[in-house]
């Protein structure tokens, strides 16, 4: 999981809207074109190439976006590109069928469904439709058309001017603004019809700082599922600054991070994408049913120490892994995976949860509609405790506190995991030392979570910027944790 996001989908024409059996200002308007497609047809083709499977749906995207990146003083890149098409599934036991193409027109469904005559019959009962929901977590406005271009650029001028008066030690700014708006429809044989609209925006800043030769680079990021208007919010945009530069500054001043195994004090918020890498995959159906993940086989039991509990939470309102349904019409809802220690259960899509015996979740998400959906996390965190952060930094005898992270990786199968900090502190007898860089935390997720012995009361989430890569995909995601205390990792660093 990563912090930033990219324009994807080549540029494609729009289609003038629709105007038989929808309204002008319908965004169904883009999915149904006279002469090409229309409901009735969508749903008539769908029940021909679905007739002989157990599962599977029409699903029906149209996509725009655009970004904006400012560096040097001047804007250095500007992109806005549309995409649309349709992604056609049929699941028959665990044989799955998946066929897309980015032409929404009744043949070429059609010519796609020839695909499915490859999957043998379904021999038992059809898996039966998601639960309807007239739930809406975020706006379904566009951002993209609501601001007009200059003013964005503008917004990316007047950042990078204040920054630049923050300190003398600036030496370089760089921010990016991005948003995009997607109109999905899932169809089903069964009749079921689900529609979603949905926005995405995001704001990052990134300072180099130097001083004695030496540069050092702070950055911060927001946004989430709705419109631009927060990202113009000048105290929103001012705080980002001053964040990105608080860290650039302080790494100005680290030293050569410790290495060994030590107690590890980890931030709140943004620290939970270490809890999303290292556990959260590992709790997705389809590695549970095929028996790969380290937590196969043990819902019951108990994984992690007293007193933690893990969620993932598609249903949080504005939220970037947020979905009002999941990319199979699943509503999502809150998911207790860990309580208390034990495990509870695991993120289904319909496919895996249908072969595992359980409901879905709502986790079943796809990047776009040229991808099959798949068990996914949305907003994954672990719920907060009693503990005073203060009086857990006291504990620390011989460590580190991680505020914040960049990438990281980890294996499925074992739950080790590998993760650098951006920013991170010695701590000693209970007191922040000196800034560290060039560390790492090594581990793997089943045994650290049995070594959580503090768990603070302030949990908080991400600030909006996650993306999340799975199996070639990439799809927006949430984290969060509170201020939590590792009783050992093992620290990777340069200090001899």
């Amino acid at each position: 999981m990563g912090r930033q996001t990219t324009a994807e989908a080549p540029s494609v024409p729009c289609h003038s809207p629709y105007i038989g059996g929808m309204s002008i200002s319908d965004p169904r308007s883009f999915l149904y074109q006279p002469g090409l497609l229309d409901p009735d047809g969508a749903l008539r083709v769908t029940r021909d190439a679905l007739k002989a499977c157990d599962d599977g749906e029409l699903y029906l995207q149209y996509s725009a976006s655009e970004s904006f990146g400012f560096d040097d003083g001047r804007l250095k890149m500007a992109d806005y590109s549309t995409a649309s098409g349709f992604g056609l599934r049929g699941v028959s036991g665990e044989m799955t069928g998946f066929s897309h193409a980015n032409d929404l027109s009744e043949g070429a469904i059609r010519r796609a469904a020839e695909t499915l005559q490859l999957l043998d019959p379904a021999k038992g009962q059809a898996a039966p439709p998601p639960r309807k929901n007239n739930r809406h977590l975020y706006t379904d406005g566009n951002p993209l058309d609501l601001v007009p271009f200059a003013k964005k650029v503008a917004l990316c001028q007047q950042i990078d001017a204040a920054a630049r008066a923050r300190d003398p030690r600036v030496a370089q700014v760089s921010v990016s603004l991005a948003g995009s708006w997607s109109v999905i429809e899932i169809v089903r044989a069964d009749g079921f019809v689900a529609t979603d609209i949905r926005p995405l925006v995001r704001l990052n800043v990134s300072i180099v700082t130097e001083e004695n030769g030496r540069r050092e680079t702070g950055t911060y990021g927001f946004g989430g599922r709705k419109l631009y208007d927060d990202l113009f919010d000048e105290a929103a945009w001012n705080h980002a600054i001053d964040e990105a530069l608080a860290q650039s500054l302080t790494n100005l001043r680290s030293v050569d991070a410790p290495a060994g195994e030590m107690t590890v004090l980890l931030g709140p918020g943004w620290p939970g994408v270490l809890l999303h890498e290292a556990v959260g995959h590992g709790l997705e159906g389809d590695f549970n049913r095929k028996g790969t993940s380290a937590f196969s086989g043990k819902i019951g039991q108990r994984v992690a120490a007293p007193g933690v509990t893990v969620v993932d939470d598609g249903s949080m309102a504005d939220r970037r892994g947020s979905l009002s349904i999941d990319d199979e019409g699943t509503p999502t809802q809150e998911n207790i995976l860990i309580e208390d220690g034990i495990l509870k259960g695991y993120m289904q899509d319909r496919l895996n949860a249908r072969l595992m015996g359980v409901a879905p979740t709502g986790n079943g998400r796809r990047q776009s509609y040229a991808h099959a959906p798949m068990p996914r996390m949305t907003n994954t965190f672990m719920r907060g405790g009693n503990d005073d952060p203060a009086e857990l930094l006291s504990r620390v005898k011989d460590g580190i506190f991680a505020k914040s992270f960049g990438g990281g990786q980890v294996d499925i199968v074992s739950g080790k995991f590998v993760f650098s900090c951006t920013e991170a502190y010695r701590v000693k007898n209970g007191k922040l030392g000196d800034p560290i860089k060039g560390a790492t935390l090594i581990g793997d997720g089943p045994t650290s979570l049995t070594k959580i012995i503090g768990i603070g009361n302030d949990m908080a989430l991400d600030e909006g910027i996650g993306v999340c890569g799975k199996g070639g995909q990439s799809v927006p995601a949430g984290v969060g944790q509170p201020t939590t205390l590792v009783s050992a990792l093992t620290v990777g660093g340069t200090a001899g």
